[in-house]
């Protein structure tokens, strides 16, 4: 996130990482010295048991261990058909900011004083767009800005803060004209007309003029988030590969991972975008909704990842690739499923807010990580995994291993 153009962004990067460090020196320090004193008492009232008998008593798991065993070019297609389905959706959750009347899930006075300005005034009357410029070109960039179309009045800010009232106020030759736009100051239009009145006033020569206030800082942050999307996104693909590449010691099977998480993300994002439209009736998101959502599904989706396959590399060394994958699955499914729904509990509380921004963001990583712990990571990367077979280990010793020991048991 340290990419990101935007501040807060950028800010919640380094927060990020250092509570994450925080959490690992714990998890490595404090908890294991805390264990070794309680001793079995710590996981009263269950007995703890060795791995190989935990993995027997998780019969659900074994049945869909057994169910992926049987077909599993079947099993990672249909669930592969039904993401893509899904995931098809994705391109239609506009990301463009949400207006004022659905900031707030429930009703708020703002947003009725504003709806009630916009009956009886322009659109914009409540937050102008605020032009800077030349004194000397005071008329010049004032033309520009209302033969704009969208803008309904542009004039000079005076000493008693009211355009047109008296001599216009000029600091340091510079003098602010106030445009007030003919559409609400949150929506897609006015924030149309604020990049056509930026090429306007620019036009005017010597004018050196600037175009702020609401409208155009939101116009900014829709189009740096796009840009934030287009940097951080494969940046962050791109790290995560390779930190897989070195732990798996792979290349195909860190490969199909990050594709997994990458299709869950999408699938989410297309069940948002219904669920936003047609349920929750939003219009669309805020700009820095699908960053936010990107990079904690795609942080925790690996970490399943990491947890899966890791498991699934010891066992494969001893059984081979096929029985590796189901005793990964049986050994791993209960932790990761468990963790999933304690996470996704977790950011569902957010949806007790009545802010459509902590809602939006609750839904997407609460659904995803559902999504991606019932379905990715307990049926579609395990049947993957097991349909490519000893291939998606190489260059590893891993794939010359699994594939004597499955030329062992053909023969």
């Amino acid at each position: 996130l340290l990419a990101s153009d935007l501040t807060n962004n950028r800010a919640l990067g380094p927060v990020g990482a250092i509570g994450i460090a925080a959490s690992v020196l714990s998890t490595l320090t404090f908890l294991p010295a805390a264990l070794a004193l309680l001793g079995r008492t710590a996981f009263w009232p269950a007995t703890p048991k060795p791995a190989d008998a935990t993995a027997e008593g998780h019969s659900v798991w074994r049945r869909v261990a057994a169910v992926i065993d049987r077909a599993p070019r079947r099993v990672w297609a249909s669930t592969a058909l039904l993401l893509c389905l899904l995931a098809a959706f994705s391109p239609a959750l506009s990301s463009k900011g949400v207006p004022l009347d659905e900031i707030f899930v429930n009703d708020a006075p703002s947003v009725a004083a504003q709806e009630t300005l916009g009956r009886h005034f322009p659109g914009g009357s409540g937050q102008p767009t605020v032009i800077i410029a030349n004194a000397a070109k005071t008329s010049e960039v004032q033309a520009a800005a209302r033969a704009t179309d969208g803008v309904a009045t542009a004039a000079p800010v005076t000493a008693s803060g009211r355009p047109g009232t008296a001599e216009p106020l000029v600091v340091d030759g510079r003098i602010r004209i106030d445009a007030t736009l003919e559409d609400a100051a949150d929506s897609d239009a006015a924030k149309n007309t604020v990049a056509a009145l930026r090429t306007r006033v620019h036009a005017v020569q010597d004018a050196d003029a600037i175009v702020g206030g609401y409208t155009a800082q939101q116009y900014d942050t829709q189009q740096t988030a796009a840009r934030d999307r287009e940097v951080i996104v494969p940046v962050v693909l791109g790290i995560i590969l390779l930190i897989l590449v070195m732990l798996l010691r792979s290349l195909l099977i860190p490969v199909l991972l990050v594709a997994t998480v990458a299709l869950n993300f999408l699938a989410t994002l297309g069940v948002s975008t219904l669920v936003f439209e047609h349920l929750l009736g939003f219009s669309g998101t805020d700009a820095s909704v699908p960053l936010y959502g990107f990079v904690f599904l795609v942080a925790l989706g690996v970490d399943y990842n990491i947890f899966l396959m890791s498991r699934v590399r010891e066992e494969s060394f001893t059984h081979g690739v096929r029985q590796g994958v189901l005793r990964g699955l049986t050994t791993t499914g209960g932790v990761i499923t468990s963790a999933g729904v304690v996470l996704a509990a977790t950011f569902a509380a957010l949806m007790i807010i009545p802010l459509a921004f902590l809602l939006q963001i609750a839904f997407i990583v609460a659904f995803g990580v559902l999504l991606d712990t019932l379905v990715v990571r307990s049926l579609l990367v395990p049947a993957l995994v097991i349909d490519i077979g000893s291939r998606g280990w190489w260059p590893s010793s891993l794939a010359r291993v699994s594939a004597r020991i499955s030329s062992g048991r053909a023969r």
